[in-house]
């Protein structure tokens, strides 16, 4: 008799540990049984101060809306400590899913691992982290779009031609796979003279391009690996016959390229990566297959 009383003990605190575990638990997307209006999304955004990434949370607050769900959003201003102290705060206030574009995948990557110990799925937006299990990752194609830009100089210059680089943030992965996808063009078909970092930021574009200039004034073309740098390019190029290549497709980058001032853009489509991103939490909440990596398509804006 004591032996069936134990047992009976036992089976029923298995059952009421089984009942305790959060519906969220399983960071492969299994179907969770909280309604889609109670869930909360935590949004960490690399910078609001560029119009890129203003775009992305522009497209994610309005699928938000359609699919009826809360987000917060957090601001990490090209900070990584900040960014995991944002993300650790999002924890903290219990978000159910994380949607997190990296300021530094490799910095980035702890605060990944405690979203992952806490059982909170993880969608990555623009650059993917070093280490950590990601649901999925939404990004434009980095390496195509810098092959198109290497070649959109090629065609206009032809082979040999000297060039100049500016890089992104150093680490971020949108730097690295730019820029191999440019010097697997580059690398046979142009000389490229000089490739600095200018971290993605327009008023380093400026400086950092005046003294590329400086130093080599025989130069044809720049390749920025986004368009905040180009658009500060083009300003230390000023009436110079250098032709500036930006990537990303922002307003202002647009609006120059109609212009006539800068040469081209690589042209993602933020807006729809927020979306997108938004769309695969919910697949994520109702138990749907997802894809690990989701490539959002790249056009060239170029001058007529």
């Amino acid at each position: 008799m004591k032996k069936i009383l134990i047992s009976a003990i036992a089976i029923l605190l298995f059952l009421t540990g089984c009942s305790l575990e959060s519906p969220l638990e399983n960071n492969d997307g299994g179907k969770s049984d909280k309604k889609k209006s109670d869930i909360v999304i935590g949004v960490s955004i690399s910078t609001l101060n560029n119009p890129f990434f203003v775009k992305i949370k522009d497209g994610i607050e309005d699928e938000a809306k359609k699919q009826g769900v809360k987000v917060k959003f957090a601001d990490a201003q090209d900070d990584a400590a900040k960014q995991a102290n944002d993300i650790d705060d999002l924890i903290q206030q219990n978000v159910d899913y994380l949607i997190v574009n990296p300021t530094d995948s490799d910095a980035i990557s702890g605060s990944i691992q405690i979203a992952n110990d806490q059982n909170i799925p993880v969608v990555t937006l623009d650059r993917e982290v070093a280490k950590g299990e990601v649901a999925s990752f939404i990004a434009s194609d980095n390496v195509k779009g810098g092959e198109m830009a290497a070649n959109l100089i090629v065609d206009k210059f032809g082979e040999g031609t000297k060039v100049a680089e500016l890089e992104g943030i150093p680490g971020a992965i949108a730097t690295r796979e730019r820029g191999k996808g440019f010097h697997n063009v580059a690398d046979d078909s142009l000389d490229v003279v000089s490739k600095q970092s200018a971290k993605f930021n327009r008023t380093e574009g400026l400086n950092v391009t005046q003294n590329i200039i400086q130093a080599h004034p025989d130069i044809k073309a720049i390749f920025a690996q986004n368009d905040e740098m180009a658009l500060g390019a083009i300003e230390a190029v000023g009436s110079k016959d250098i032709k500036v290549i930006g990537f990303d497709g922002n307003e202002d980058a647009i609006k120059s390229v109609d212009k006539g001032k800068l040469y081209a853009t690589v042209a993602q489509q933020p807006d729809l990566m927020g979306e997108e991103s938004l769309k695969t939490v919910i697949d994520l909440h109702n138990g749907k297959e997802i894809e690990k990596k989701n490539k959002i398509p790249l056009e060239m804006k170029k001058q007529e």
